[in-house]
């Protein structure tokens, strides 16, 4: 696609949203908004209004230039470099997973199970435990991860929204207790990758979405490690794929986890597992 150069709004947006249909952009028009927006300082509301403001020559260049990325498929948050979260708004890219809205609901069970200590593992972009620190008064919060590279993204997002939060390179640390331990692992069965979207498949990072044959080898480690722990953590909530929940819940079990339950997500998918 040339550079989006016409002269206004209504134009840009126009020709942007018919580019990125045409390249299969889920939803075209709201991505081109957001890039828009991007570009040019104004707000989606502002633009959706003003159709015949002109759009000048760094903003149609800086406009042009993300909208070539995204019809390569990269994920709009990338090209914007942030996502919103519950209540919070985090610094994203290539490194992490961009959060999700199914995620939300492992926060959701720790502001319903009010716990005083969370550990999160596999914090990614520390999505999950800024937002428990955000939303439960005095909770003290250890984000971990395998990877360097998410520690610094997790790192740069606590020093901007703050928070009771410290994060410590590995999985599940030794000779600490928490009362619910919350975790969106890898789950991708290696088959499946070719599957996903080009935005996920192509962009976003392997390790923290490939567990291996199965898509159940980290889970069933994590849990490993969990039924090991001494002392015995409180409650674990784990993030499942579609079609898991079954499996992951008898593994969950199996690990001494006697109440479990399954939760599902907006679209009626069984998303979360429970156990204490």
């Amino acid at each position: 696609m040339s550079a989006v150069s016409t002269g206004t709004v209504g134009e840009a947006l126009s020709a942007a949203t018919d580019a990125l249909a045409a390249a299969g952009a889920e939803s075209p028009r709201l991505d081109a908004e957001l890039l828009l927006a991007e570009a040019t300082g104004l707000d989606r509301a502002r633009l959706t209004a003003g159709a015949e403001l002109g759009v000048g020559p760094a903003a149609a260049r800086a406009f042009g230039a993300m909208v070539r990325r995204r019809i390569q498929r990269e994920p709009v948050a990338y090209i914007l470099g942030r996502r919103g979260f519950r209540r919070i708004e985090l610094a994203v890219d290539g490194r992490v997973l961009i959060p999700r809205p199914e995620t939300e609901l492992l926060v959701e069970v720790a502001v319903e199970l009010q716990p005083a200590s969370v550990l999160e593992i596999g914090t990614g972009s520390g999505a999950v435990a800024l937002a428990v620190a955000d939303e439960l008064e005095g909770v003290s919060v250890v984000a971990t991860d395998t990877s360097l590279d998410a520690l610094a993204v997790a790192a740069a997002n606590l020093a901007r929204v703050g928070g009771n939060v410290s994060l410590a390179h590995g999985s599940v640390p030794a000779d600490e207790r928490f009362d619910l331990v919350l975790a969106n692992l890898p789950y991708v069965a290696e088959g499946d990758l070719a599957e996903l979207a080009p935005e996920i498949g192509r962009y976003e990072p392997r390790e923290a979405l490939v567990a291996g044959p199965t898509g159940l080898e980290v889970i069933d480690a994590v849990l490993g490690e969990l039924a090991l722990a001494v002392p015995r953590h409180g409650a674990v909530a784990l993030e499942v794929a579609a079609g898991q929940a079954v499996t992951v819940s008898e593994l969950m079990r199996r690990a001494g986890y006697e109440r479990v339950e399954i939760r599902r997500d907006l679209a009626g998918i069984d998303r979360v597992v429970l156990g204490q």
